[in-house]
């Protein structure tokens, strides 16, 4: 189960927990999270609070598995975390790619939940990075890639 809030105001929730739907079935994954959609403002705020960088990113996660995985309880499914998306850096990054907004938008999905089960990368560089590679395969494999 999972929640979904934009504060923007500008996101297509509906497609969204579509989207979330097929990810989640793909990577048979059943854990509970929430996904924030947020303004750049507010994202420089966490970044800041969070990793020290005073600017705003596309996407945080807060998995509570790094490290230590809560025992999972018959019936109830695992806590995951929380997913922060900025809208507005959605918006650049679709625009510096060349790519629809919508293409990006399940990109950010795709990649905060492989955060949250606990994949992480050191750059952004999509050739060398396994977390960033498989990314890609999933949005392939789901169809999300529209170019």
């Amino acid at each position: 189960m999972h929640y979904v809030d934009d504060e923007t105001g500008m996101v297509d929730t509906a497609e969204v927990e579509r989207c979330l739907e097929r990810i989640l079935v793909y990577l048979d994954e059943k854990g509970d999270f929430s996904l924030h959609f947020i303004p750049d403002t507010e994202m420089r705020d966490l970044n800041r609070e969070y990793r020290g960088k005073d600017e705003p990113t596309d996407i945080l996660t807060f998995a509570l598995c790094d490290g230590f995985e809560f025992p999972e309880v018959e019936g109830e499914e695992k806590e995951l975390g929380d997913i922060f998306i900025s809208v507005d850096s959605m918006r650049r990054n679709a625009e510096s790619l060349s790519v629809p907004e919508d293409e990006e938008l399940r990109r950010l999905l795709v990649h905060g939940i492989l955060h949250l089960r606990g994949m992480d990368h050191a750059t952004n560089d999509f050739a060398a990075e396994p977390m960033l590679r498989e990314q890609e395969r999933i949005m392939a494999e789901l169809g999300f890639l529209f170019g």
